[in-house]
């Protein structure tokens, strides 16, 4: 299993914008084989910023992820709207490593 998690920065002016955009692809995401868990968090201290926590039962399932029509569409939509390019850390998934426990 592999998770990333991505730090996205979203101008103010944006925010509901980028929020509507960022469900309907994790909307998509969710029903990709190989997706574990695609969640959305906005911070409660600074509401312009958000973390995307991505889980993958394989690199190569994460991998195709970004080659979806979904995911390419995203990434262009909300690209103008951030006040600095998003910042994704991949990581080794220790517990629970059970997939089934997700």
């Amino acid at each position: 299993m592999i998770v990333t998690t991505v730090s996205v920065f979203v101008d103010k002016r944006h925010i509901d914008d980028f929020i509507r955009a960022t469900v309907e692809n994790h909307q998509n995401s969710i029903a990709e084989p190989g997706n574990l868990r695609f969640d959305v968090l906005q911070s409660l201290e600074n509401p312009a910023e958000f973390t995307l926590y991505e889980a993958y039962i394989s690199d190569e399932a994460a991998a195709a992820h970004k080659d979806t029509a979904h995911y390419r569409a995203w990434r262009d939509m909300v690209a103008p709207w951030m006040t600095k390019p998003r910042e994704g850390l991949a990581h080794k998934v220790i517990a629970p490593a059970d997939s089934s426990r997700w």
